[in-house]
């Protein structure tokens, strides 16, 4: 079973009605001293970010984020503008996401575009690349 297969059903449960799951990757969320998996659903709509246990199963409650509590939003060294996010997040083999939220807080998160060959494989190959696309896209989209 794969990451998607995996967490598909349980982002699926955090759906509003009409909302649509356009994608899930896998990420790094990183904190001053640690850093924990998570699970990234993205919607038409906002992002779903599910974090993890040590097992990968489900662990507290999802932070759901629209486009609208995004104050900043930044993609390794691609700047604070949305413009770029999109191709930047599609360009790297591996990116880190560093959004600001209105509510103040901040998130940090590492993930693998899942490309082709051995280091696709390790990144979570076809799946997690379908979701860092439609992550690039959400961001497009978005955009304010």
């Amino acid at each position: 079973m794969d990451f998607r297969e995996k967490h598909e059903p349980h982002l699926r449960q955090r759906l509003e009605p009409g909302e649509e799951l356009r994608g899930i990757c896998a990420a790094t969320q990183q904190s001053t001293f640690s850093g924990r998996a998570v699970a990234i659903g993205v919607t038409d709509r906002r992002l779903l970010i599910q974090p993890l246990d040590r097992r990968g199963e489900p662990r507290d409650d999802v932070l759901t984020i629209t486009p609208a509590e995004i104050q900043s939003a930044e993609a390794d060294g691609a700047g604070g503008g949305w413009a770029n996010l999109g191709p930047a997040v599609l360009d790297a083999t591996a990116v880190t996401l560093k959004l600001r939220l209105t509510t103040g807080d901040k998130l940090k998160l590492m993930l693998m575009s899942g490309g082709g060959g051995m280091l696709g494989r390790l990144g979570g190959g076809e799946a997690q690349q379908e979701g860092v696309h439609a992550l690039a896209d959400w961001f497009a989209r978005a955009q304010p």
